[in-house]
């Protein structure tokens, strides 16, 4: 095995009490908040100490049997995460459950706020949805990224890259958020984890931002990251022990897959330049992760509007039936994909098959 070597030398980020306390003050700006200025400091106070101290998971217990080390005290609300996505796995290979498929929203525009109009985007999803539920024993549940930038308290965190340092240190589901001591709570993926296992097939809808993902959906993609190769027990590596887990990667990791299997469908759309190369990244993305492509008409690329004024471009999809059509064909094509897959008919070429230089 070679020599285990935990790298360093990052400045510290570690904030002095006056400048913690200022930043958490900035949260009440509103002069609504200026009675309440002594609660406030008081808190203020107490999150100092729950910082300084870095009480990242206030509430843990005994992992228990099960794990690799059951005496471990691992994060009550991991655990949660953790049999909500056992829950929904039961569920998706229930053959006798109805057939599910997640519809994501990727554009971060919503009427509900800032931009005042809602997006071409969320009409195409809902079409999709439509073709999914008016097909017998087909249910469909639309995940809506545009409440990233509406909602209050909805916020998905920045992947840390924990797969980098070693691929066990990568744990499924992600142990890095809910982080307390530094205020990264209510973390939505804990939500979303389930949403992707429970599914028989996804279909992604996005806009091309800037030839890219909007920033909504590849904060959900990086998050996903755990998804593939993740592993399942903190215990194995007693939560962010770097050495540990690089020790068990080099022992020979198996790479779990755990969204292998799915189906997928993939629309983007756009009105200068980018979709081409977008649709490629994404369908990339979710066949490298072991998901099974429904075929040529549910991987699409279109332009709305092509360098037409951005005001009148719902008028443009309006106008353009034969791409409301070809979404609406990505969405049976999904259907039946599913169909295929669970009775069988759809099986990957590659199965049996083990990667040689796995990663």
């Amino acid at each position: 095995m070679a020599a285990i070597k935990v790298r360093k030398g990052m400045p510290s980020v570690q904030l002095d009490k006056a400048e913690f306390k200022r930043r958490f003050s900035a949260r009440f700006y509103d002069p609504d908040f200026e009675p309440l200025k002594s609660e406030i400091d008081k808190i203020a106070e107490t999150a100092w100490i729950t910082y300084d101290e870095y009480h990242k998971s206030p509430h843990v217990k005994k992992a228990g049997p099960g794990f690799a080390d059951p005496n471990y005290e691992i994060s009550v609300e991991w655990l949660v995460t953790r049999t909500d996505i056992q829950t929904a796995e039961r569920r998706q290979k229930n053959r006798k459950s109805a057939s599910r498929i997640l519809i994501v929203n990727g554009s971060s525009r919503s009427d509900q706020t800032c931009p005042g109009e809602m997006s071409k985007t969320y009409r195409l999803v809902m079409m999709a949805k439509e073709i999914v539920e008016k097909t017998r024993g087909f249910e469909a549940e639309v995940l809506d990224l545009s409440r990233l930038t509406s909602e209050y308290g909805r916020v998905i965190y920045p992947c840390k890259a924990c797969v980098s340092t070693a691929q066990p240190l990568c744990h499924w589901p992600c142990s890095c958020y809910p982080n307390h001591a530094l205020g990264q709570t209510g973390d939505w993926m804990a939500d979303i984890y389930p949403k992707w296992v429970a599914a028989h097939g996804v279909m992604i809808v996005c806009p091309v931002n800037w030839y890219q993902t909007p920033s909504s959906l590849k904060l959900m993609i990086d998050r996903l990251v755990c998804a593939d190769g993740g592993n399942p027990d903190p215990t194995s590596t007693h939560g962010k022990n770097a050495r540990e887990a690089k020790e068990l990667e080099l022992k020979g990791w198996p790479y779990p897959r755990h969204l292998a299997g799915r189906v997928f469908s993939v629309v983007v759309h756009g009105d200068a330049a980018g979709v081409e190369n977008l649709r490629r990244i994404l369908t990339d993305w979710m066949s490298d992760i072991g998901m099974i492509p429904s075929g040529h008409l549910a991987l699409i690329d279109r332009y709305v509007g092509y360098l037409t004024p951005y005001a009148t471009s719902h008028d443009d999809l309006d106008r353009d039936t034969d791409f409301q059509d070809d979404v609406r064909n990505a969405a049976r094509a999904l259907v039946q994909a599913v169909k295929d897959r669970r009775s069988g008919k759809l099986e990957p070429p590659d199965r049996g098959l083990h990667e040689a230089r796995p990663k």
